[in-house]
């Protein structure tokens, strides 16, 4: 066994992860077979920025450099470009093999006036990149460091999505020792690259706003301090807080709960802002045809929804109004053989609740994992009133803990809060005042069904289309395998999905409309061939199994007619339309076929919309159909066109700063009404590990970028509304699905608001009709 693999064994050890029948194995990832054979004992330079190597080896994409006595100033020219950065590329890649324990630092000093959220990219020979970021807030110089190698660089066994996660099976760990330095936030990529070979070293600024100014020096290598090897352990509170560290608004006490309880209570008057019509349409606007729902309309120039009286209406709001999402693994599991969920068969687990392990599983209750059980200070027993928020999860998109107990402490928070009698009543009534006054016209996506007859604020509602029929892929299916759409056994499941919504909605006027789906791998923009995945990845299967590819097939032989008028097309030599159907060679030869491609993913994605819409339209034809929430890394256009032919509003989930111009000028071409279905920003000031995917320096500075980023949204003529992701922060030791354990929620763990938030809502929303339509 090499060094670095000892190191990860010690490291294991260190963090006890116990193994047994439930318990994940792990190994040395590929590049941890490289002999480390010294350790870093000093700091020393990696690249002195001296103006020749400034000129001869930093590129600057979209930004302006000046050289300084220190190091560069930096004009991150952003307003007007998408994307821009520096990027670091060395004469000869460095090797960095030899040294086994340590980490790359720079000092960056922001002069204003935006904090600056940058993206660290380190990029190996072999072409994996480890991407992490942070908030850089305006003020004086401090160091800002990135593990290389040793601590708790690792991740669980498993496909490319555990890459997302450490051992802990969180997104971003507590540190690992204590310095006044920051510390790059891990976000996604291969943790240990091949340290025989960094080809680059990038820092870049994406979708924002304005134009960023960073000063940029001293970038050298360090020896990682001792590590803490307790830096897992009893980390979490009985509250679900981070119990090691003191931060504003953090509860100690049931009277601290009571007392917040209390005074917001005085501030929750349960009325509308004086602006809003009966559904929060804009009162004091024209007064259009009114049908009993709501629908789109385009007026001078901007898509408008209509609210059910006639008003213009403007969709704010926030997701995962829900228990399902705030349960987190506690390293506990079950006998398999006990174990009985049921499920209705539309339902993915993710949305079912918390969903209780049955009463027979409880008594041979054991420790999969000491990693994750030694992170609680408190769980309760099964036979107490707080024992009612204990869960289960069958299964996991990603992490170390594969199946097992989870635990809200959320939901306990809310019984500690609003009393035993029924906490999620007093709950809901709590919800809808605090939407009111905040100012929000809608809930958001995964609203719990509960509130779908409140008859007091707008909701949007959801489906899922789960089922055995067959599946494709597009060879990066990041949350499952796609539909195969042409079995006609999808059809059948949108029938009952559809059907299934339609029952919990029961047609009432206070239902916008319906999401079905959500960030669907539909294809990435990195190459063609992830671009055109689904179809390079069905072409080489049989069309005698799958559908898809029987469509296709039937789509090509319908356009050349012959064999041979494709192969000279493709520059191929297919035997015959039968080898075509039973599996070809699909790889990307020239531009003809390239275009033939497209159309073959325009047929699979209008195939896929059309379905959908059917099953609606028989189902709930008064209710707007919104669409599948395209990401903003899986957004052919191609699919985007085949959407726009059946939905009534595009969707899409954009964790950017905000709007950017030029990243969206294809709404001109599309001019369909469209919404976001997901945004956010948090902070690292509140206890939390991670402050999710779009960083805020302070929680002051979050809610400034939230108006921010409203307001591009507001000023776009396409869009008709924007839903944060999401109600309430995810728990500290990730939620139980994929470790996520993000700062994201206008609530903490304790169910309280965070008050810069809260206000920012408010400035927003009072003001968004007389912005959006003057």
């Amino acid at each position: 066994m090499n060094k670095t693999a000892i190191a990860l064994a010690l490291s294991l050890s260190l963090l006890g992860c116990q193994k047994s029948e439930e318990a994940p194995t792990f190994t040395a990832s590929k590049s941890d077979s490289i002999e480390a054979s010294a350790s870093l004992s000093k700091e020393q330079p990696l690249i002195q920025l001296t103006k020749e190597v400034i000129d001869s080896q930093v590129e600057l994409v979209n930004a302006k450099a000046s050289f300084t006595s220190r190091g560069m100033k930096v004009t991150l020219l952003a307003k007007d470009n998408p994307n821009s950065g520096v990027n670091i590329k060395p004469s000869e890649p460095w090797d960095l093999s030899e040294f086994d324990d340590f980490n790359l630092a720079m000092d960056i000093e922001n002069p204003g006036p935006h904090s600056v959220q940058l993206f660290l990219n380190i990029t190996d020979i072999d072409g994996a990149t480890y991407t992490r970021s942070v908030a850089v807030p305006v003020g004086e110089k401090a160091t800002y460091y990135a593990k290389m190698r040793g601590h708790d660089l690792a991740t669980p066994d498993g496909d490319v999505n555990q890459e997302l996660n450490f051992l802990s099976g969180l997104r971003s760990n507590p540190e690992t020792w204590e310095s006044g330095d920051v510390q790059f936030i891990s976000m996604w990529g291969k943790k240990n690259l091949n340290l025989k070979g960094i080809t680059e070293i990038s820092l870049s600024v994406q979708s924002a706003l304005f134009d960023k100014h960073i000063e940029l020096s001293n970038i050298r290598l360090r020896p990682n301090p001792e590590m803490n090897t307790d830096f897992l352990t009893k980390i979490v509170d009985k509250y679900g807080q981070n119990a090691t560290v003191e931060f504003p608004g953090k509860i100690h006490s049931q009277e601290e709960l009571i007392q917040a309880r209390e005074t917001e209570a005085k501030q929750l008057d349960n009325k509308l802002m004086p602006d809003r019509s009966r559904f929060g349409g804009y009162k004091k606007g024209p007064k259009l045809a009114a049908t009993g729902y709501f629908r789109t309309e385009k007026i001078d120039g901007k898509w408008a929804m209509v609210d059910p009286e006639g008003y213009l209406y403007f969709a704010t709001g926030l997701d995962i109004i829900r228990l399902s999402n705030t349960s987190t693994m506690t390293g506990y599991g079950f006998d398999d053989g006990l174990v009985d969920l049921g499920g209705d068969g539309v339902t993915p687990e993710d949305s079912k609740g918390l969903n209780r392990v049955n009463d027979e599983a409880i008594p041979s209750r054991h420790i999969v994992s000491d990693v994750r059980a030694n992170m609680f200070n408190w769980l309760p027993s099964y036979d107490e009133p707080l024992g009612k928020w204990f869960g289960y999860r069958g299964s996991a998109h990603s992490g170390p803990v594969k199946k097992g107990e989870t635990f809200s402490f959320y939901a306990s928070n809310l019984e500690r809060k609003y009393g035993e009698q029924d906490p999620l009543e007093a709950w809901e009534q709590v919800t809808l005042k605090r939407m009111k006054n905040w100012g929000f016209s809608s809930l958001g996506n995964w609203t719990d069904p509960r509130f779908y007859q409140n008859n007091e604020v707008p909701y949007f509602a959801n489906g899922w289309i789960i089922g055995d029929f067959k599946t494709v892929s597009s060879g990066n299916d990041f949350w499952s395998p796609l539909p195969d759409v042409f079995d006609p056994e999808f059809a059948r499941r949108a029938d009952v999905t559809a059907s299934n919504v339609a029952e919990q909605v029961k047609n009432s006027p206070w239902c916008v409309g319906v999401f079905i789906d959500n960030e669907k791998s539909f294809g990435r923009s990195e190459s063609n061939e992830a671009r055109y995945g689904i179809v390079i990845n069905t072409l080489t299967r049989d069309g005698k199994d799958v559908p898809t590819k029987a469509a296709f097939t039937g789509l090509m032989k319908k356009k050349y007619g012959s064999i041979s008028a494709l192969n000279a097309a493709w520059g191929t030599k297919i035997a015959s339309w039968g080898a075509f159907n039973a599996g070809i060679d699909s790889s990307i030869r020239n531009e003809v076929q390239l275009a033939d491609y497209s159309e073959m993913l325009f047929h699979y994605g209008e195939k896929y919309f059309s379905v959908v819409n059917a099953a609606l339209d028989k189902h709930m034809p008064n209710h707007m159909y919104l669409g599948a929430r395209f990401p903003s890394w899986g957004k052919p256009m191609e699919i985007v066109e085949a959407a726009a032919k059946h939905v009534d509003v595009m969707s899409y989930n954009v964790y950017k700063e905000g709007i950017h111009p030029k990243s969206w000028e294809f709404l001109q071409d599309i001019d369909m009404p469209s919404i976001i279905g997901e945004f956010h920003m948090g902070a690292r000031d509140n206890g939390l590990f991670h402050p999710g995917l779009i960083q805020a320096a302070t929680q002051e500075d979050r809610a400034q970028m939230y108006i921010d980023y409203m307001h591009s949204v507001i000023d776009n003529p396409y869009f008709v509304g924007a839903h944060w992701f999401q109600y309430m922060d995810s728990p500290i030791t990730g939620r139980a699905y994929d470790g996520e354990n993000y700062n994201v929620g206008f609530v903490n763990v304790a169910d309280t608001p965070y008050a810069p938030m809260i206000k920012a809502a408010k400035e927003v929303n009072s003001k968004m009709y007389p912005r959006r339509f003057k």
